[in-house]
């Protein structure tokens, strides 16, 4: 092979595995930097059996963090954080600015703090900032973009369906994970969602590797067109911060590029700017500056899920038994939804099942079959007999409600 292919091509070894440096060209054009799993023979055979001692040597991986003072290799270990390639610089940003005055409203100067902290201080915990709107072009997605072209390769888009899957190795090392259009409306999600925005070490997986224990630092931005119930949010949790944004008012085809060409003069700004607030909590903010309408109108609703959260859990039960008519006490509904991570008192379910549902109790005590929940089994429900007043709904009610 020529010299100038041998130039071009760059390889490295990691503890005692060798990789080939790539350029993977993107769809939408572009190119994203991946490690490829080389074979020393061939290296060999390609490049001579000296070329082997010219590679670059390094005793693992690492995942440090730094914006503004990034070290690509630290203690012989190798970087796996991406760098950014802006370089802060002293100016305005005047479409940086409406677009975050836009997002964050009345919040705006915890909009700033917020971006601030991503930027100087990248391991820092956060809300989980969640932008919900009904209507159309309200630069929701045009926000998710910035973030994406001011943090790079450290952030990374999700779907609802890639925050599900148990393999999710691109999640490491990433500053900040995305998903649009989000609707994680099963109680594992959000229980999920929480856990990972406060947690402070993470199992990776990958298809095929043993699962490896990572400290992860990501934060979580959604957005969503449901305003109601994009996601599950009990009365009382700090974690979220919701804003609902507005139709924009304009609609300029070239704001992307603007925003893109202001990001060095708002970094520089975010540099010598003074937080407007002090750290009160895990995630940085005191959970009473974050209340918003938007976050209480889906507190509100969430309320009002008990009844389907309920009606899932019966027609769950019909389809993995087979059976069309589900009898049950209150007790044996709250023990169900209890095993399957639903909260509810006792007088919410009565007031269910009598007054959404108009179901009456048999006039007696009587013997009847109701499903118990059991995780270990392949079904995961079993038939147990009961006595006492029971309610029967059939699976024809169930899905005419």
């Amino acid at each position: 092979m020529s010299k100038i292919n041998i130039e071009r091509e760059e390889f490295i070894r990691v503890g005692t595995t060798l990789y080939k440096l790539v350029n993977q060209p993107r769809l939408n054009g572009g190119y994203v930097r991946k490690r490829i799993v080389w074979n020393n023979e061939t290296l060999r055979q390609d490049y001579g059996k000296d070329y082997l001692a010219t590679v670059p040597k390094y005793d693992g991986f690492c995942t440090v963090p730094n914006h503004v003072d990034y070290r690509p290799v630290v203690d012989k270990f190798l970087n796996l954080y991406e760098p950014i390639d802006h370089k802060p610089m002293e100016g305005d940003f005047p479409s940086v600015r409406s677009l975050v005055r836009h997002i964050f409203g009345e919040q705006y100067e915890l909009g700033l703090d917020y971006l601030q902290l991503l930027y100087l201080h990248p391991v820092q915990k956060l809300p989980i900032l969640l932008l919900v709107s009904e209507e159309r072009n309200t630069g929701k997605t045009t926000f998710l973009n910035f973030l994406k072209a001011l943090f790079q390769n450290n952030v990374t888009f999700n779907t609802n369906e890639d925050f599900r899957s148990q393999f999710n190795a691109d999640w490491a090392g990433k500053l900040l994970i995305v998903v649009d259009e989000v609707l994680l409306s099963r109680r594992e999600d959000s229980e999920r969602l929480k856990n990972l925005s406060t947690t402070l070490s993470y199992k990776v997986e990958a298809k095929g590797k043993d699962r490896d224990e990572i400290a992860f630092f990501a934060k979580f931005v959604l957005c969503s067109n449901n305003e109601h119930l994009p996601v599950i949010i009990d009365a009382g949790e700090t974690r979220y911060w919701v804003r609902k944004i507005k139709h924009l008012e304009s609609d300029d085809t070239d704001f992307l590029q603007k925003l893109k060409a202001e990001i060095p003069a708002f970094l520089y700004f975010l540099t010598q700017r003074k937080l407007s607030t002090e750290k009160e909590s895990r995630m940085w903010f005191n959970p009473k500056l974050l209340h918003t309408e938007a976050l209480q109108r889906i507190i509100q609703s969430n309320r009002n899920r008990l009844e389907i959260e309920m009606s899932e859990l019966i027609l769950d039960i019909m389809a993995s038994t087979g059976i069309d008519t589900f009898s049950f006490c209150l007790n044996d509904m709250l023990l169900l939804l209890t095993c399957t991570q639903v909260k509810a008192e006792k007088y919410q379910v009565r007031k269910v099942i009598q007054d959404c549902w108009k179901l009456q109790p048999a006039p007696n005590g009587l013997t009847y079959t109701t499903y118990r929940y059991d995780a270990f089994r392949e079904c995961h429900y079993y038939p147990a007999k009961q006595v006492g007043r029971f309610y029967t709904i059939s699976k024809e009610q169930l899905e005419t409600l």
